[in-house]
C-alpha cells in the first residue's frame, strides 16, 4: 500500500503523473496539475519525508513504482517532473522502461560538472546585493530548518524566473532533512558514474523543456542527455526562465508545446501504438 499524499485531478483517459521538485518542495507543481487535469487524469504525489526509509533516489523510484502499480489500473502513465525531479523520472525510466508512456523534463537539473559550474556561473551573476542580503539573513535566522529552506525556495523561485505571476504559495511543506539527503544521494549517483549512463536504457519518447533565461543551462543539459537519449526532443522557451506555468511572457508558448506533445502520446498510447 502506497503511504504517499496523493491528490487526483481530472477524469479524462489519458494518464499523467505530476512530480514536485525540490527535492521536498511538496505541492510546488499544483498549478501545473490543475491544468492538465482539465484535459486529462492526473495524479500528484507528495515525495516521501523524512523519518522513516532512507531517503534515496532509490526509495523515490520504488514510491512511484508502488504508486503506478496501485493507481494506474495496468495503464502506462506520462511523467511531468520539473526541476530535480525530471532527474528522477529520467531515473525511474531507466529502471522500468516499460512502465511509463514518455517522459516529459521541464527546468531539468544538471548531470555533469560542466553544467553545473555553467548554472552555479549564471546563478552567481543573478544574484543581487538585496538576495545575497536575504540569503545571509536567513542561515543566521533563528528558526527551524525546515521554515528556512521554505523561505529561500520563495526567493529562488523569484531568482530563478524571468518575468513570473505573483501567484499564492502553493507549496503544501518543505522537509529539509529530505531534501539534503534526497540531493546528496544525487550527486552521489552523479559522482561514481551511475547518471547519466544509465539513461541509456530509456527507450520512451522524452520531452525536455526549457526556459531560455533558467540558469540551468539547457543547451548543456540537453546535450548531456542526448550522450545517452539521442531520441530526447529539446525545446527552449524564449522570455522564460525555471517555472514556465508561471511565466507571464511564456505561460502560453509553454502550454501550446505540452498539451500537444500529451495529445499525440496519449492517443498513440489509447491506439496501442506504444
Amino acid at each position: 500500500m502506497v503511504d504517499l499524499v496523493v491528490r487526483e485531478y481530472g477524469t479524462g483517459t489519458g494518464l499523467v503523473i505530476a512530480l514536485h521538485g525540490g527535492p521536498a518542495a511538496a505541492g510546488d507543481l499544483a498549478p501545473l496539475a490543475r491544468e492538465l487535469g482539465k484535459r486529462w487524469h492526473v495524479l500528484e504525489p507528495f515525495q516521501r519525508g523524512s523519518g522513516g526509509r532512507p531517503l534515496t533516489v532509490a526509495t523515490h523510484v520504488r514510491d512511484l513504482n508502488d504508486l503506478i502499480g496501485e493507481r494506474c489500473g495496468g495503464g502506462h502513465p506520462v511523467l511531468a517532473g520539473h526541476s530535480w525531479v525530471a532527474m528522477l523520472a529520467l531515473a525511474y525510466a531507466a529502471d522500468h522502461p516499460t512502465v511509463s508512456a514518455g517522459l516529459i523534463l521541464i527546468g531539468c537539473g544538471t548531470f555533469s560538472a560542466a553544467a553545473r559550474a555553467e548554472f552555479e556561473a549564471r546563478l552567481d551573476a543573478r544574484l543581487t546585493p538585496r538576495d545575497r542580503a536575504c540569503l545571509a539573513g536567513l542561515k543566521q535566522a533563528q528558526v527551524s530548518a525546515d521554515h528556512r529552506l521554505a523561505a529561500e525556495g520563495r526567493l529562488m523561485t523569484r531568482v530563478y524566473g524571468y518575468d513570473i505571476e505573483n501567484v499564492a504559495e502553493e507549496i503544501a511543506s518543505v522537509d529539509a532533512a529530505a531534501h539534503e539527503r534526497t540531493w546528496a544521494d544525487m550527486v552521489r549517483l552523479q559522482r561514481d558514474g551511475t547518471y547519466p549512463a544509465a539513461f541509456a536504457a530509456i527507450r520512451v519518447p522524452v520531452l525536455m523543456l526549457h526556459g531560455q533565461q533558467d540558469p540551468h543551462p539547457g543547451g548543456l543539459i540537453s546535450d548531456d542527455l542526448r550522450a545517452y537519449i539521442p531520441h530526447l526532443e529539446y525545446r527552449e522557451l524564449p522570455r522564460c526562465g525555471h517555472s514556465p506555468w508561471l511565466e507571464r511572457q511564456a505561460r502560453r508558448a509553454f502550454f501550446d508545446m505540452l498539451t500537444s506533445w500529451l495529445e499525440e502520446r496519449l492517443r498513440s498510447v489509447a491506439e496501442g501504438a506504444g
